[in-house]
């Protein structure tokens, strides 16, 4: 059956349906549903393993390392605080100088993971992006490409990284601060700092739930940034301005569907951080009963217990950390096709013809 020349006849009694959009890779190339969306990132996830999952080991198996190495060397430049400890009489309190190295060692460490968390997290926040621009395609995705194009990428993702989330998490910042502040106050002048202390604590969360929406919003406005980094070889403030645009006027879908896989990531990953507090729950209560008789292995076992935990949360995070970016870049692409019609250039860098293009012949 032919029909007359011109445009494409509407879909209904005695007209053939609509053709579906052109789908060479793992989303159709067309407004994305929430379906398609989840779809697509586990899709993704298993036909892409290999490298998401690669530089996911190399990102966070080197932080791990990292930490788990300082972990060792702690461990050994604090032992023989641990045994003027156990030398304490048992009716002696210990006073803070006598766990003042152990706070610096734990907070060294502490700072040095979270640089590791940062530069692992941006790496992967640049893997996700450049796989995804070919998982689209269609395209085979090495390795080793994949890393060079995240390694090349990494910086301008760490600042966009870095600056949104200053930006969503100024505020819990100064509530940090401002509780610090009273502690410190509450230290030095603890006869005076009653009245003070309760209008600070007033005051920090009157502060706290003020600004809670203004950092959600920020948060969800530069939530395109990296992949904006990636695909666009933009820079750190360019990709949040673009970031900023594209989640101009879809605000609320892209909060839930960014919402929806933090939540199926959090759960997993909730439950096994559930499992790994529950083991350390018997060195830490030793602790905090001052049995200075047990303290010694009860620092021994706690230092294994959190060895453990940081070999099993490490393979956990190696596992989950693709799903919640593979998203975030699909719903980058989504928001590039409804708002720049950039479906028909994917479709002609993948070899195909645009949806609608052949509905003239049936």
């Amino acid at each position: 059956m032919t029909y007359p020349p011109g445009p494409p006849h509407p879909y209904g009694y005695g007209y053939p349906p609509p053709p579906p959009p052109p789908k060479p890779g793992v989303i159709p190339l067309a407004p994305l549903r929430v379906g398609d969306l989840l779809g697509g990132a586990f899709s993704t996830y298993g036909r892409y393993w290999k490298p998401l999952l690669g530089i996911a080991a190399i990102a966070y198996g080197g932080a791990g390392v990292l930490v788990g190495g300082a972990l060792l060397a702690v461990y050994g430049s604090v032992i023989d605080n641990l045994e003027r400890l156990d030398a304490l009489p048992d009716d002696a309190n210990p006073g803070f100088a006598d766990f003042q190295a152990l706070l610096v060692a734990f907070g060294s460490v502490w700072l040095l993971g979270m640089l590791g968390m940062l530069v692992a997290t941006a790496l992967i926040n640049a893997a996700v992006p450049a796989v995804i621009q070919d998982a689209v395609l269609g395209r085979p995705a090495r390795f080793g490409t994949v890393l060079r194009r995240a390694w090349s990428r990494l910086g301008a993702v760490i600042g966009s990284v870095v600056l949104s989330t200053l930006a969503a998490v100024l505020p819990g910042l100064l509530l940090i601060l401002a509780f610090v502040l009273t502690m410190v106050q509450v230290v030095v002048n603890p006869d005076d700092s009653g009245t003070a202390s309760a209008v600070t604590a007033i005051l920090s969360v009157l502060f706290a739930l003020a600004t809670f929406p203004l950092a959600l919003w920020l948060w969800v406005k530069f939530s395109l940034a990296p992949a904006a980094a990636v695909i666009e070889n933009q820079g750190p403030m360019a990709a949040l301005r673009r970031s900023a645009h594209l989640v101009r006027g879809s605000w609320w879908r892209i909060f839930g569907c960014v919402v929806l896989i933090g939540l199926i990531v959090g759960v997993v990953g909730g439950m096994v951080q559930e499992f790994v507090s529950i083991l350390a729950m018997v060195p830490m209560t030793s602790l905090a009963s001052g049995d200075h008789e047990n303290m010694r292995a009860s620092f021994s076992t706690l230092w294994g217990v959190m060895l453990t935990a940081g070999a099993v949360g490490l393979v956990v995070q190696i596992l989950l950390a693709p799903l919640q970016p593979l998203v975030v870049s699909l719903l980058y692409i989504d928001q590039r096709i409804r708002k720049e019609n950039l479906a028909p250039m994917l479709a002609e860098s993948a070899g195909l013809a645009p949806a609608g293009a052949g509905a003239q012949d049936a």
